[in-house]
């Protein structure tokens, strides 16, 4: 669309080129507009209605006019014409002039009150539905309603889903220092659920747990960054697994090596990003092979301490 201030409007063939390429229509419309004021019971308001009555018959009676609205906001203090043409006459029309814009426009400046006159070209087309497409579009959505799984669940805001992933990880992470200080642990494996086989999430969990605990907090959360870990994650599609090694235990320890054991135990198993702190890696699920998320976890978890143990990392069993 186009809009101008008692100025000439961009050409038509202009405006058609400026639609999108997906909207398709086959009317063009031309708006003229004012603000009127409030004063004197509204006067210039019912000036500029004598002005538009005195030039109606000659825009009704435009070759491809389809319709000559007129538009008023009690609000605003918006005066509006609109008149809405088959492209072909538009084109037609707009080559004239607009004619009697000039004349109509200027009445409207002359009147007392009347101001920020404009024009506007743009598309308008008529997009309501006839009964019968109504009933069409209606019994399509309520097919698709009816296909879609009864347990199927709307989608989580991601904020909220992160949110709950990071509060899961800094409890977590609190166990694990427990934990791991009365055995004497310096590295720990273990599984979340919130993240559900997400990586990124799972990452994110993981530095929860890694995150420094606040001692002035009510809630103790993280505290764990000093122990090297392996967290699991079992989703519909994958198991997602991160390995962490802190900075300090990096000599007896190669990240990727550890995650790279665990997740070629099955065969799909992949490395997604090796670093020296945090790895991370998938196992996708194969129904064919049997593969499914948590039939596998807990295998893999010892699969990680036996790892560990292979570099004596890790307490022998009893």
């Amino acid at each position: 669309s186009s809009v101008d201030q008692l100025s000439p409007c961009a050409p038509a063939a202009l405006l058609v080129v400026n639609v999108m390429p997906f909207v398709d229509f086959s009317h063009i419309a031309r708006e003229w507009r004012c603000k009127f004021s409030a004063d004197s019971d509204n006067a210039s308001l019912m000036a500029a209605q004598a002005k538009l009555e005195e030039i109606l018959a000659d825009v009704s009676s435009i070759e491809g006019v389809v319709s000559v609205q007129r538009v008023v906001c009690g609000g605003c203090l918006d005066f509006k014409v609109v008149t809405k043409l088959t492209k072909k006459e538009f084109e037609a029309w707009e080559k004239a002039g607009f004619a009697p814009e000039a004349d109509f426009l200027g009445a409207l400046k002359a009147i007392a009150g009347i101001s920020n006159i404009e024009t506007q070209t743009y598309t308008l087309e008529d997009v309501k539905m006839n009964k019968k497409d109504v009933k069409k579009a209606q019994e399509k959505k309520e097919k698709e309603q009816a296909d879609k799984p009864k347990d199927e669940k709307p989608p989580e805001d991601p904020a909220k889903k992160l949110k709950k992933v990071i509060k899961e990880g800094g409890k977590r992470g609190v166990e694990i220092e427990g934990a791991a200080d009365m055995g004497g642990l310096q590295f720990f494996c273990t599984s979340v659920d919130e993240p559900e086989g997400d990586v990124t999430l799972l990452v994110e969990s993981v530095k929860a747990m890694n995150a420094k605990s606040d001692p002035s907090e009510e809630e103790r959360k993280g505290g764990s960054g000093h122990i090297g870990k392996m967290v699991f994650s079992a989703g519909t599609s994958q198991l997602a697994i991160v390995a962490y090694v802190p900075e300090e235990k990096q000599g007896e320890l190669v990240c990727e090596e550890w995650l790279a054991k665990v997740v070629g135990v099955h065969a799909g198993g992949k490395v997604l990003k090796a670093g020296k702190d945090y790895s991370t890696g998938c196992i996708p699920t194969d129904a064919d092979k049997g593969v499914f998320p948590l039939k596998i976890r807990e295998g893999l978890i010892l699969e990680a301490n036996n790892f560990l143990r292979s570099k004596g990392l890790f307490p022998e069993d009893n």
